[in-house]
C-alpha cells in the first residue's frame, strides 16, 4: 500500500453540529458505522466526506485515522488536522495478509486435471476486519481458470501479533494465484507439456463452473490464449536466441480471474437531478486513484445519450454522507458494475419522466411548468444467471461447502512475462509484459489502460522487490522495495477482449483488480524458465535467486 500521499485528514463540527471528517475514506457510509460506537455518537451525528487524493489501493477500507481525528475534535471542540510522515504511514497503516499455502494437484496421462487438494492459512494480524471474505478467496479462486471436478480444501484465518491487515487490490487474489499458477507450471513440467498448452487443455469451457459452484457470466479465456499465443511463441524464440552463459532469458505465463462485486447480495444507490444546465449525479463512488469521476460521467453520458448532453453538463455531488446516497465501498472492483447500474437506473427513470408522447424530451422548464419531478433515485442489486439459466440475486457462500453464487460479474487476465536473469549477480529484470484481458465493454480506454498499467507495475514490485516483515527495517520506500522507474519496462502490451456482460452497464464489468491477480506468478514462472530455479516465496531478490542457483548445482 505504498501510496505517495501519506495518511491524512481533518475534522470539525459542521453548521448542523455533526462531527465531520474529511479523509481518504473509500467507504464513507461504512466508516460512519464503524467508528460511531467507539466515539459515543449515533451514525447520524457523524458526517464523512472523501478527499479523493493520493490513492489508497484498498487500505482505506479500514478506518485508519477517522476515529482518532474524531476523538480529538470531540475532546478539543476545535478543528483538527492529522498527517503522518512516510515512516509513520508505512508502520501504522494496514497491509496485505500473507498466505501459507499447501497445494497438491494431479493430472492423468493425457494432461487433464483430475483433482486438487489445498489448505491455506491467512495471517490476518490482530483484527478480524473482513477476514471471512478474504479467507473465502482461497476457495473461490484456487485454480479457478481450470476445470477441476474434484476439489478438497480448507482455509484458516489465523490471528497473530504481526501487522494489522486489510484489503489490498485484488484482495486474496495475488496470494491464491501465486500458489495455484506455480503449481500448474510444476505439473505441466511433470507431464512433459508446454505451460501454455497445458493451461489451454484444461481451461473451463462454456457450462463449466468455478470452484464456488457457479458459472461465470462469460467464457473468454480460450479466445484470450489464442490472441496471446503468437506473442508467446515469439517470446520463446527470442529468449532462446538471447540467452548467454551470464544472462539467461525466460518466458512465463499465468491466468487470473477476479470478481466485480462484493460477495453476496451487493447493492448500490445513485440519484440524479435535472437542472437548467444539465444534470447532477449523487452517489458514493469513492475515488482512490482509479478515475471514479470519469466512471460516473462516462456511464451517465451513455445512459443520457438521447438528451445530447456534453460531459461537462454532468455535475457530480459525491462521497459525502450528508448529500449523497449510499453506493457502497469503492472495493471489490464493484463500482463500475454496481454504482454504474444504479446510475443507469436513475437515468432511465429521468428519461421516462422527460419523454413526451411523440418520443421527444421535455426541457427543464417544461418539466417545472408541468409539475413533473426532476429528481430520481436509482438502485441496483447484484444480479446473475444461475446454473439453471434463471435470473437471481447473488448469494453468499456456504462456509462448510464453499458453494454459492457470490459474484455477478468477473474479470479475466492472461499474463505473459519475459524476463532476464543475471546468474552471476542474481538480479532478475522484467523486459516485457503482455496482458490479454477481458473487463467487458469499455467506456473509457484511457481510464481502463491506466488501471492495467498500474496493476502490472505493482505485480512487478510484488515479484522482484517489495517486502514488509520487520517494522524496524521496512519503514521507508527504499527499504520496502518500492520499484524504481527502471524496474518497470516500457514494453507493456495490452490486448483488449470485450465480451459484453448481461448484467453490467452497457456490457461493462470491473477493471481495477485483474491486472494484479497473477502478473507476479507469470514473472516467477519466467525466472524458472530462464534458469531452472523454482522460487515459492516472493520477492525474488538477488540473494534468494543466488541461493536457489547454488542449491540447484548440488
Amino acid at each position: 500500500h505504498l501510496t505517495i500521499e501519506t495518511d491524512c485528514g481533518f475534522g470539525y463540527f459542521d453548521e448542523e453540529g455533526r462531527l465531520t471528517l474529511q479523509t481518504k475514506s473509500i467507504c464513507v457510509y461504512r466508516h460512519q458505522l464503524m467508528i460511531a460506537r467507539g466515539l459515543g455518537l449515533p451514525p447520524s451525528k457523524i458526517r464523512v466526506i472523501q478527499n479523493n487524493m493520493g490513492a489508497t489501493f484498498g487500505y482505506k477500507v479500514g478506518p485508519t485515522n477517522e476515529h482518532l481525528i474524531g476523538a480529538c475534535v470531540i475532546a478539543t471542540g476545535r478543528p483538527v488536522y492529522m498527517r503522518l510522515d512516510m515512516k509513520e504511514h508505512i508502520i501504522r497503516t494496514p497491509k496485505r495478509s500473507p498466505f501459507l499455502m499447501k497445494i497438491r494437484v494431479g493430472a492423468d496421462e493425457n494432461g487433464k486435471l483430475v483433482g486438487l487438494e489445498h489448505y491455506w492459512y491467512v495471517d490476518h494480524g490482530p483484527y478480524s476486519e473482513s477476514s471471512q471474505d478474504l479467507t473465502n478467496k482461497g476457495g473461490q479462486f484456487m485454480l479457478a481458470p481450470y476445470k477441476v471436478n474434484n476439489i478438497r480444501g480448507c482455509g484458516y484465518t489465523v490471528f497473530t501479533n504481526h501487522k494489522w491487515c486489510t484489503a489490498f487490490r485484488c484482495y486474496g487474489g495475488p496470494q491464491t494465484y501465486f500458489g495455484g499458477e506455480l503449481a500448474i507450471d510444476m505439473l505441466a513440467e511433470k507431464v512433459g507439456m508446454d505451460p501454455l498448452d497445458f493451461r489451454e487443455k484444461n481451461l473451463i469451457q462454456p457450462g463449466d463452473t468455478l470452484p464456488s459452484g457457479q458459472r461465470p457470466e462469460v467464457y473468454p479465456l480460450q479466445a484470450m490464449i489464442t490472441h496471446i499465443r503468437p506473442f508467446y511463441e515469439e517470446a520463446k524464440k527470442q529468449a532462446a536466441a538471447l540467452s548467454t552463459d551470464k544472462i539467461k532469458h525466460g518466458v512465463g505465463v499465468a491466468i487470473g480471474i477476479y470478481n466485480s462485486n462484493d460477495d453476496g447480495p451487493d447493492e448500490a444507490n445513485s440519484h440524479i437531478e435535472l437542472t437548467k444546465d444539465g444534470v447532477i449525479l449523487y452517489n458514493t463512488w469513492e475515488d482512490h486513484g482509479q478515475g471514479a469521476d470519469m466512471g460516473c460521467v462516462g456511464t451517465a453520458h451513455e445512459a443520457l445519450r438521447p438528451l445530447g448532453l456534453r460531459p461537462d453538463q454532468i455535475k457530480l455531488v459525491c462521497n459525502d454522507t450528508a448529500k449523497a446516497p449510499n453506493s457502497g465501498a469503492a472495493a471489490a472492483s464493484r463500482s463500475q458494475v454496481m454504482v454504474g447500474m444504479a446510475i443507469v437506473d436513475s437515468c432511465r427513470k429521468l428519461l421516462d419522466a422527460m419523454r413526451k408522447p411523440d418520443g421527444t424530451y421535455r426541457t427543464y422548464d417544461e418539466m417545472i411548468a408541468e409539475g413533473i419531478p426532476t429528481y430520481y433515485e436509482g438502485y441496483y442489486k447484484a444480479t446473475l444467471r444461475n446454473v439453471n439459466g434463471e435470473v437471481q440475486h447473488c448469494t453468499g457462500m456456504d462456509d462448510e461447502t464453499g458453494q454459492g453464487y457470490p459474484f455477478a460479474n468477473h474479470m479475466f487476465g492472461v499474463f505473459l512475462a519475459e524476463v532476464s536473469v543475471d546468474v552471476t549477480t542474481g538480479e532478475a529484470k522484467v523486459d516485457r509484459m503482455t496482458l490479454a484481458c477481458d473487463v467487458g465493454k469499455i467506456n473509457n480506454y484511457a481510464v481502463v489502460e491506466g488501471q492495467l498499467y498500474g496493476g502490472i507495475a505493482q505485480g512487478i514490485g510484488f515479484a522482484l522487490k517489495e517486502n514488509f516483515e520487520d517494522v524496524k527495517k521496512h519503514n521507508n520506500l527504499l527499504a520496502c522495495g518500492f520499484p524504481y522507474i527502471k524496474d518497470i519496462p516500457d514494453n507493456i502490451r495490452l490486448i483488449h477482449m470485450e465480451s459484453p456482460r448481461e448484467f453490467g452497464p452497457f456490457g461493462a464489468s470491473g477493471t481495477g483488480e485483474v491486472p494484479l491477480s497473477a502478473p507476479h506468478a507469470a514473472i516467477i514462472n519466467a525466472i524458472h524458465n530462464a534458469c531452472g530455479i523454482r522460487l515459492k516465496t516472493i520477492p525474488a531478490t538477488p540473494d534468494r535467486i543466488l541461493k536457489a542457483l547454488e542449491e540447484a548445482k548440488k
